[in-house]
């Protein structure tokens, strides 16, 4: 399984997500303006932090055939207690994602039958035997959602990096930090120092529009390129 953000993950180049607060081709060329590596979207899912819901394939296909044109690699959170049906998952991979995400507990059998990485989250209730069932999966790349929803938007401190460094200590699985914490240009480098191999840019940063995203995403895209 062969892959351009996961390449970027496994050669040291730290590349940037952006996880858009909604489905809107605005946000999503603000993203690509600014630099982002990859666009992560969202299926069959309330997203906490923005308060937006998210559709199912169906709903959301107009968006997704939309966004692909951008050239961009894709990651889809792909939902919740409900996902994508193997076709659907088909469906994604021919309109060029690259990777699945969603809460271990979530995981569905059929999901691994299909062409896009697996990239299953861990919560912040996650523990160490639930991380070794994540490795376990073929060609799986590790989101680190470990933050309670209670200290989304503080400061990343050294309690965080060192939860982080844990982390990849016990994993063989590359391993990206979303931005639960409200993450600046120069926490890229302190991530990066203690393993983490790239980052989710979400609205905790990004904030809903735009302008807003355009000028939180530039400079962390500027700060990872220093590191290819």
């Amino acid at each position: 399984m062969a892959d351009r953000f996961y390449a970027q993950l496994s050669s040291g180049e730290f590349p940037i997500a952006v996880s858009l607060a909604r489905h809107d081709m605005a946000l999503a060329q603000a993203a690509r303006d600014a630099g982002a590596d990859a666009l992560k979207l969202h299926l069959n899912a309330y997203h906490r932090a923005s308060g937006t819901t998210f559709g199912s394939f169906a709903q959301e296909e107009p968006f997704l055939r939309e966004v692909a044109s951008l050239g961009l690699p894709l990651l889809v959170m792909a939902g919740q207690e409900t996902v994508p049906t193997l076709e659907e998952m088909d469906g994604l991979a021919q309109l060029g994602f690259e990777g699945f995400n969603l809460y271990f507990a979530h995981f569905q059998p059929h999901l691994l039958e299909s062409k896009l990485r697996p990239m299953p989250a861990m919560a912040d209730t996650s523990t160490k035997a639930d991380l070794d069932r994540m490795n376990a999966l073929p060609c799986a790349i590790i989101e680190a959602s470990i933050m309670p929803f209670a200290a989304y938007g503080q400061p990343l401190d050294d309690a965080d990096l060192a939860a982080y460094r844990a982390i990849v200590q016990q994993s063989t699985a590359p391993v990206i930090a979303p931005s639960q914490k409200r993450f600046v240009p120069d926490d890229l480098t302190r991530l990066r120092d203690v393993g983490v191999a790239g980052a989710i840019v979400g609205v905790v940063v990004t904030g809903d529009t735009p302008e807003t995203l355009y000028e939180a995403v530039t400079p962390m895209a500027n700060a990872a390129r220093r590191f290819r």
